[in-house]
């Protein structure tokens, strides 16, 4: 499992993750506080909220692709 901090600014930028995460086949999660989403799912991402850091949580080992595609993503 690998586990990255992500942020959105605008609901544009949940559109266009989403687009990419969901060409993988593996499960991911996102996690804020006690709420846990489908990393693939828009509305369930959008329920997270905006301008916060959010857990994404990726249950696979090779996880290189997926962290250059949602690099713009990644929290400081």
């Amino acid at each position: 499992m690998h586990e990255f901090r992500v942020r959105f600014s605008v609901p544009e930028d949940i559109l266009n993750f989403v687009n990419k995460v969901e060409k993988y086949d593996f499960a991911m999660d996102m996690q804020r506080g006690r709420f846990i989403v489908d990393a693939k799912s828009f509305l369930g991402i959008m329920n997270l909220g905006l301008n916060n850091v959010i857990s994404l949580k990726v249950y696979h080992d090779d996880c290189e692709q997926l962290e250059q595609d949602i690099s713009q993503y990644v929290a400081a």
